[in-house]
């Protein structure tokens, strides 16, 4: 239980009571280092089921423990937001697509530019998505190209 004490308390401050499943969801996308998608949760998690793991998912972001990213590819993502109680302006930054490996870069140093918006309308969240390859992926490319056929 002692190594579960920093994700029990995490949840625990959102006021989200610490099952084991979701002491399982939370510990896998903290582990994960970037956005994950319910099938990244289900092929990660295989004694738990998609039902489960998307209830899950929805508690968290209903307590703002998480927030969910559109990537373009269909499927929503989701990432801890760093905020105590709430996702910070930290969480508001840059995320970038791959469009050959399908993985969500997020770039925390890049943050989202301001938004003034005309009065009246009231921003609960923002988006800032760039679109591309990765660096591992134009990697891989530039060695194939080398490598003789």
């Amino acid at each position: 239980m002692e190594n579960n004490q920093y994700y029990i308390d995490r949840l625990e401050k959102k006021s989200v009571k610490p099952t084991s499943i979701r002491l399982l969801v939370f510990k896998a996308m903290v582990e994960a280092e970037h956005p994950v998608s319910l099938l990244d949760l289900e092929t990660k998690l295989e004694t738990v089921d998609k039902s489960t793991i998307f209830r899950t998912l929805n508690t968290f972001l209903a307590h703002h423990l998480i927030h969910d990213i559109e990537d373009g590819s269909g499927s929503l993502k989701y990432e801890i937001c760093s905020g105590e109680n709430a996702c910070s302006i930290d969480d508001m930054h840059t995320h970038f697509y791959c469009e050959v490996c399908h993985r969500t870069f997020c770039f925390r140093g890049i943050h989202i530019p301001v938004v003034n918006l005309p009065e009246g309308f009231d921003m609960h969240s923002i988006n800032y998505m760039a679109k591309g390859i990765c660096r591992d992926c134009t990697r891989q490319r530039r060695q194939a190209n080398k490598q003789p056929i």
